[in-house]
């Protein structure tokens, strides 16, 4: 069984925003495979799919992204999945718009949602894809990170979350590290 894990924050206020580019990735996936996201459990939101014979769960935490970490490690332990097999999409304002990057372990880089995931999960060592939304220091980090997408910057994003859905299909079949060799570096 895997999990794939989109961060963002609930509510109509934070839809459509750079932080919430996590939510938006498991929402086109989940959409292209024809499911919806509507079960609830622990503060969360998912949905249960087979995916060339793997039971894939995509979840969308319902607590604000900093408290994150609780919700994926109940999600562990209740469905018995491994660190190995979860997968964490997020933000990430060091990667230009447009960009995406795969990493198997890491730091923080300062993002609120994963220093709670390490937290909860005693470990840095787990799959990221790190979804780009540029930076812009004219304006405070919060401030950008909660900001809505352009119409120029959301058309650069429709492109993304069509090559995110092949990345994570192919998560579920792939070794991790040949997953980052066919993809890294594509953009």
């Amino acid at each position: 069984m895997k999990l794939i894990v989109g961060l963002g924050n609930p509510g109509k206020e934070y839809q459509n925003t750079r932080h919430n580019v996590g939510f938006m990735v498991i929402d086109f996936l989940a959409s292209s495979l024809g499911v919806v996201i509507n079960k609830k459990f622990k503060g969360s939101l998912y949905t249960e799919v087979n995916i060339d014979g793997e039971k894939v769960i995509l979840l969308k935490p319902q607590h604000y992204i900093n408290l994150s970490g609780q919700v994926i490690a109940d999600f562990m332990r209740y469905f018995k999945i491994d660190v190995n097999d979860i997968l964490v999409v997020n933000d990430d304002l060091d990667l230009k718009l447009g960009t995406y990057k795969l990493k198997m372990q890491g730091g923080s880089a300062g993002h609120n949602g994963l220093k709670n995931i390490e937290q909860h999960l005693s470990t840095q060592e787990y799959k990221r894809l790190k979804i780009g939304i540029s930076n812009n220091k004219d304006i405070d980090a919060r401030d950008y990170v909660l900001g809505h997408f352009s119409k120029g910057e959301k058309e650069i994003l429709e492109e993304i979350l069509e090559e995110t859905k092949d990345i994570l299909i192919d998560f579920i079949k792939m070794d991790f590290i040949n997953l980052m060799n066919k993809y890294n570096g594509r953009r």
